[in-house]
């Protein structure tokens, strides 16, 4: 004798699978959330990561004009000059130590999983990690003008070398800064690349002097430089007068972003010490 149901009887609906999500070309979502947690990293230590830089580039240029100013029969104009140096300083550093201290500080404290795990394509990753560090140098170059400013004028005569190689400077080195990170697999290798790659290209890039000074075989070594491209570019844009063709350089520098840009996309499409 089967029993019948009682009134009190609940049915429930048959339960359905989740769909899957369609994100589209893009996963624009994940990407803006990666992004904005890089910028929220590097702002959260602010005095560190924007004060400090600035701190850094104003001693240079007191060092500097106080060590030259006795032999100098232009001061003002030698701090014009230097200016514009100091403030590519703060970009090419800045970007590429916050990519890569971001992503050496979560391969170290396992939480470069929360970054995997989500629905993001290695090209969304090279973005939102590219894009954070790229900020925090373009963050730093602002700051550093301003602080400069007082010094010497720093008003733009040619926009758009300002724009370009600003701009070029700082993804470029958030791409080097993104291939050191994942190629380190501890802390003092971070500090082999900038101490022996990015710190020698940087000062050995005309940031505070004219290559003209240089032996003729030492200004023809130079010009294989990119760093010193970004440099001469972006002193162009604030003075109008440059010490490499203008032309050269800005093919020079899309060339090198091209390929590291490309060389990022296949190391993390590949996972090379950062999935394994």
């Amino acid at each position: 004798m089967t029993a019948k149901p009682t009134s009190n009887s609940t049915t429930f609906p048959a339960a359905t699978p989740p769909k899957d999500r369609h994100f589209g070309a893009m996963n624009w979502m994940g990407l803006a959330t990666l992004y904005k947690k890089e910028v929220k990293r590097f702002m959260k230590v602010g005095p560190q990561t924007l004060l400090a830089p600035i701190i850094s580039n104003l001693l240079y240029m007191t060092v500097f004009v106080l060590a030259f100013s006795k032999n100098n029969p232009d001061p003002a104009g030698f701090m014009a000059f230097l200016a514009p140096g100091l403030v590519m300083l703060g970009i090419l550093n800045n970007a590429a130590a916050n990519s890569s201290s971001s992503i050496m500080t979560g391969k170290m404290m396992g939480s470069i999983t929360d970054v995997l795990m989500p629905p993001l394509s290695y090209l969304e990753l090279a973005l939102g990690w590219i894009g954070g560090a790229a900020t925090r140098g373009i963050l730093v170059a602002v700051a550093t003008a301003i602080a400069l400013s007082f010094f010497a004028p720093m008003i733009p005569m040619h926009i758009w070398a300002v724009l370009f190689y600003s701009i070029s400077a700082a993804f470029m080195m958030g791409m080097v800064g993104v291939l050191s990170g994942i190629w380190a697999e501890k802390f003092d290798q971070l500090a082999v690349v900038n101490q022996f790659v990015i710190l020698p290209l940087s000062f050995l890039s005309g940031t505070f002097y004219r290559i003209d000074v240089l032996p003729e075989i030492f200004q023809k070594m130079i010009q294989f430089n990119p760093l010193f491209y970004l440099i001469d570019g972006f002193r162009y844009g604030f003075l109008g007068e440059a010490d490499s063709n203008i032309a050269i350089g800005v093919v020079f520098i899309c060339a090198i972003n091209i390929i590291l840009f490309l060389a990022v996309l296949l190391v993390l499409r590949a996972g090379w010490r950062i999935k394994s």
